[in-house]
């Protein structure tokens, strides 16, 4: 469990600081070459119950770029959905 907090800037200002719980790690999508990781996680935002996460971050979780937030009904259905895909 690891329990974090950071700023994020708005209009090129500090803006509120959040908190964030990565819960489960899943996995690695994909490395980037600048040092990011996309990576698949169950966390808790500010206290909130625990959602499915996909996002990038700078190796060791020290910073984060933007993502998208799933519940496990979406999550479900993102994997229905994949899974019907002929890749």
């Amino acid at each position: 469990m690891r329990v974090m907090s950071n700023f994020y800037k708005e209009e090129g200002k500090m803006a509120a600081e959040f908190k964030y719980d990565i819960v489960k790690a899943f996995g690695n999508v994909s490395d980037n070459e600048n040092g990011w990781i996309k990576e698949v996680n169950l966390s808790s935002w500010n206290d909130r119950e625990p959602v499915y996460d996909i996002r990038v971050w700078q190796e060791g979780h020290e910073k984060l770029g933007k993502g998208i937030t799933l519940t496990e009904t979406e999550i479900k259905n993102l994997k229905e959905l994949l899974n019907k895909m002929d890749i």
